[in-house]
């Protein structure tokens, strides 16, 4: 997020520096001060329809995929390890991969919860 307005600071910024060196003309709506303040306002509604919204909406369904985990469930890991939940904590999950083999992954590593037996 900080980013974006940072890039949106330095386009501000630029743009403000290339109309004042250049020539005024007559007429024009992109040409006079409310239609660069048009245009920026459109690639702002841009940006957050297309990038920001849809982030976090994922990051917001990831947190309440996270929180329901509950032992039992099967689950594939960021890093492709499929499982099934042994034992949930604050923010390590134990996963099963094989008969009597678990390991320890970060809870924010867990990236699906896949339908009961999947994994066979």
């Amino acid at each position: 997020m900080q980013k974006l307005f940072a890039i949106l600071g330095l386009l501000a910024v630029s743009s403000a520096s290339f109309a004042a060196d250049a020539p005024t003309s007559g007429g024009g709506f992109l040409q006079s001060g409310g239609g660069s303040l048009a245009f920026l306002a459109v690639f702002i509604l841009i940006f957050y329809f297309l990038l920001i919204r849809p982030q976090s909406k994922r990051a917001k369904e990831h947190r309440k995929l996270l929180s329901e985990l509950t032992k039992g469930d099967e689950v594939a890991t960021s890093g492709g390890v499929l499982g099934k939940v042994s034992k949930v904590e604050e923010s390590i999950v134990t996963i099963e991969i094989a008969n009597g083999i678990e390991i320890k992954v970060q809870k924010s590593a867990v990236s699906a919860v896949l339908p009961k037996g999947t994994i066979k």
